[in-house]
């Protein structure tokens, strides 16, 4: 049998272009014949100091296999290739196509260069006008590679001889800057020559310095100077190497911009731009010298995932007049980046852009993004055509306004470019309910407009934070849509940095201030649990045992502190909670007003957390934690069946949330009882008329609870009602993305007068991840796809499925269809893979890769 095998992958980065370790893990995928499995493999690693063959390794597996040569030292590039064994094979197949694996600078010892901000006098109380900098270079020899490592206090483009370098936007972006900064590489060999060259870099305040927060904001909230930390490679035709880095050498002037944030937008005045300032020959003799600032290079972390990009562009799809006579562009879908106009003017005019997700009586609706401005100015030079886009700011909106337009058709002129972190997408779903498909749809516009460098909760308001537990119930969707496992994993290392030295996990991370509802940080369950259920999540999707390693200090840490708080009742019943977030009964100033208990909704995840901690040391061998963390899960769910399950079987809390998360967490001790509660929670749901009851903690999990009580027709009624509160009722209304609150647009088209009202928040679509292993039936039996669970279940008057995913291993899909005689399925399994295809009224089959057909008779 043959077996192709594609290039070796590092990590979990798509390029391994400065990669922050010297041993990166390697993976790969391969396509081979049906039922072709692999036995044993051997990897060549050629650098420059020659070529390197391992032995042969026995091994089933390809997914993040450790390094197998010496370590690699700062800077260092190799090409790595594999070649395989199948189970059947007496010698190996051919080699796959080399793949370039390069280390970034793994010492701190390795920056030799010196932060550097402007030395002019600034007031840190104001709106400051970001700086350009710039350093003209001479290179003595021919370039044979050149690497720039770089970061910054706030925010940075750079070029080279007059060439933007990188496709990145918001870079350093945002960690816990005081703990970790992280630095990216870039490849500037073709913008460099013998003689004279020049780099320069655009500054601004981003997360750093710039406006930030709840209730005005607030600034400096990292310190009150931006600065660049540049350091350039360049490795000569004879192999001696010339470094240039920030230093005094460096001069600082203003630019075009004269401000820029992330909640206001950029003001830019391209009659300010100095020509050719970044190229060599420039005359920077009127530009001001830099000061050096601080920075512990120790805390400079390569990239464990992809930078933020430009990933689409959307046209308008109308262009109306309001009726106050304001041009309204309406590009038919709500999204997250900014505009890019083609202008033609005098020199001094003025083109004005304001953003929104909502009209309201026919004119743009900003109420909803409280004190984000989202205003961008462009002031015209003059002349000749003129294109401009906005670099340090963004914006969540479906409509725009424009005011001064000068450049003829907008529908032309004018486009939407949409920004996220460039993950791959890895996830599909379709099926026969237009209305479904577009709630798909929707939620993957959500995830893309909210994962812009961390998990955030609305992209458009003054918040924009990384909360914990939105990301933690959305976890499994968001890893079937994209693969977001280096994103994630840097930010959990963020949290981890931010816990509290008792265990406390923060509402959202990075922290910053949040006013007396959000500071002093308090535990919390549904966001802490982010510390335990997020790692297992990426680990069951991406086979990572690493991320469950780095990340178990910090689970323990979570778990130990419930322990604690819950004492030997174990019962979380006495702190502060915000319980079923959002249930759509709560009133809309009071989102913390459930149905459902809070304390429940507490003690119910402190069992939960506490078996999956239980989980994590299993699979990383520390067997004492996890009979532990067992006996602790066992004791807590019986404390909780205890305390909040009555003899006939309903709750304490008659509500949807408090069913559901009973049954999916196990928390019942009979199948008696669990039964009966199934019973009741599809009868709370026959009651509410198929409307949804459920907030951020019930929504993820009310239609798997129904389907494992043998409700699956009452999961599918939930999930194709459509009057509000309901899934289907944001796209009824027009929706495409999620929206916040079930009713973000009230019925009379009016917008929820809530102070939170946001039409762009992930949480209420984790739904999908339901979606995707039920209605399709695609879900993982073991970490990383290693073996794959098809099973379909049909209902809701559906014809038609399908689900795809690129699982580590190579693309697993499904599609089934209803015949008149009862349903054909087919199935896809990628090579390195086994699966079990359970089919409706059949005995389950397991199956080795490749593609199957089945045809099963209608059960009665």
């Amino acid at each position: 049998m043959s077996a192709t095998v594609q290039p070796v992958t590092f990590e979990h980065l798509p390029g391994a272009l400065g990669i922050g370790t010297a041993t990166p893990r390697i993976s790969w995928k391969t396509r081979a014949d049906p039922g072709w499995a692999q036995s044993a493999y051997q990897v060549s690693v050629t650098s420059a100091a020659g070529t390197w063959l391992s032995e042969r390794i026995e091994s089933k597996d390809s997914v993040l296999q450790p390094w197998p040569a010496r370590p690699l030292g700062s800077g260092e590039r190799a090409d790595v290739s594999v070649r395989l064994w199948g189970e059947a094979d007496e010698a190996p197949g051919p080699w796959s196509p080399a793949a370039a694996v390069e280390t970034g600078l793994l010492s701190p010892a390795d920056w030799t260069a010196t932060p550097i901000t402007p030395s002019w006098d600034e007031d840190p109380d104001s709106d400051r006008r970001p700086p350009l900098l710039r350093r003209g270079f001479t290179l003595s020899r021919p370039v044979a590679s050149a690497r720039l490592y770089v970061t910054a206090h706030g925010l940075y483009e750079m070029e080279v001889n007059g060439t933007r370098i990188g496709s990145d936007a918001f870079s350093p972006g945002w960690t816990v800057y005081g703990k970790r900064l992280r630095y990216y590489t870039y490849d500037v060999t073709a913008q460099l020559a013998e003689g004279e060259n020049a780099m320069g870099a655009w500054l601004a305040d981003g997360w750093y310095r710039g406006r930030f927060g709840f209730h005005g904001g607030h600034r400096n909230l990292y310190g009150d100077k931006v600065a660049l930390l540049a350091q350039l490679h360049v490795t000569h035709d004879d192999g001696s190497v010339t470094i240039v880095g920030t230093d005094s050498e460096w001069k600082a002037a203003f630019g075009p911009i004269l401000f820029t944030g992330l909640y206001e937008g950029e003001d830019h005045d391209a009659r300010q731009l100095p020509a050719g300032w970044s190229s060599k020959g420039f005359d920077d003799g009127g530009w001001q010298p830099v000061a050096a600032v601080t920075r512990d290079p120790a805390t400079l972390v390569a990239p464990e995932g992809p930078p933020v990009r430009c990933t689409d562009e959307v046209k308008p799809v109308s262009v109306s007049t309001s009726p106050s006579g304001k041009l309204i562009l309406d590009f038919g879908q709500n999204l997250v980046g900014r505009l890019r106009i083609s202008v033609q003017g005098e020199a001094g005019a003025k083109v004005t852009l304001r953003h929104a997700e909502v009209l309201q009586d026919g004119e743009l609706y900003t109420r909803p993004l409280r004190g984000a401005a989202a205003t961008d100015v462009y002031t015209l030079a003059g002349g000749a055509p003129e294109t401009w886009e906005p670099r340090f700011t963004i914006h969540g909106f479906r409509y725009a306004e424009i005011e001064g337009w000068t450049g003829g058709d907008t529908a032309q002129n004018v486009v939407a470019r949409v920004y996220h972190t460039d993950m791959e997408r890895t996830g599909w779903f379709e099926c026969s309910d237009a209305g479904l498909n577009r709630l798909h749809e929707n939620v993957r516009w959500s995830m893309k407009g909210n994962f812009v460098d961390i998990p955030t909760d609305c992209p458009q308001r003054d918040e924009r934070l990384g909360w914990t537990g939105d990301l933690q119930v959305f976890a499994p969707t968001a890893t079937f849509l994209y693969d977001c496992s280096g994103m994630l994993s840097s930010w959990l290392k963020d949290v981890a940095a931010e816990q509290s030295p008792d265990g406390t996990v923060p509402w959202y991370v990075p922290v910053i201030p949040g006013g007396d509802y959000w500071t002093p940080v308090r535990p919390g369950a549904v966001w802490g649990d982010v510390a335990v259920l997020t790692p297992w999540v990426l680990h069951e999707r991406f086979n990572d045992p690493g991320i469950l390693a780095d990340q178990y200090p910090s689970a323990k840490a979570w778990v130990d502190l419930l322990d604690k708080l819950a004492g030997d009742s174990h019962l979380w019943n006495t702190s502060f909670q915000l319980g079923d977030w959002l249930d759509p009964s709560a009133p809309p100033e009071k989102p913390s007003e459930a149905k459902t208990d809070r304390h429940l909704v507490a003690s119910a995840y402190f069992a939960w957390s506490a078996r999956h901690l239980a989980k994590m040391a299993g699979v990383l061998g520390k067997s004492g934690d996890e009979l532990h963390y067992l006996e602790l899960a066992r004791a807590a769910a019986d404390a909780f069946a205890a305390e909040y399950i009555l003899p006939d079987g309903r709750m304490t809390s008659d509500a949807q949330t408090a069913y559901a998360l009973a049954i999916v967490f196990d928390l019942f001790p009979t199948v008696e009882l669990r039964q009966l509660a199934g019973k009741r929670l599809a009868g709370l749901v026959r009651e509410a008329d198929n409307r949804i009851a459920t907030g951020f903690a019930g929504t993820p999990v009310i239609t798997d609870a129904l389907t494992q009580v043998d409700e699956l027709e009452t999961a599918y009624d939930l999930l194709l009602e459509k009057e509000c509160p309901s899934w289907l009722y944001s796209v009824e209304q027009g929706g495409t993305t999620i929206w916040e609150r079930w009713d973000s647009l009230l019925p009379d088209g009016t917008v929820n007068p809530g102070e939170m009202t946001s039409f762009n928040h992930y949480a209420l679509g984790a739904v999908a991840d339901w979606m995707h292993r039920c209605v399709a039936g695609l879900a993982p039996m073991e970490p990383g796809y290693r073996r794959i669970l098809f099973r379909p279940q049909p209902g809701g008057g559906l014809t038609w499925a399908s689900a795809a995913h690129e699982t580590p291993y190579g693309r697993a899909a499904i599609s089934w269809r209803t015949t008149a005689t009862g349903l054909s399925v087919e199935v896809e399994v990628p090579t390195g893979t086994t699966a079990r295809v359970e089919l409706p009224g059949q005995e389950p089959v397991e199956v080795g890769s490749g593609r199957f057909d089945y045809t099963v008779a209608a059960v009665s």
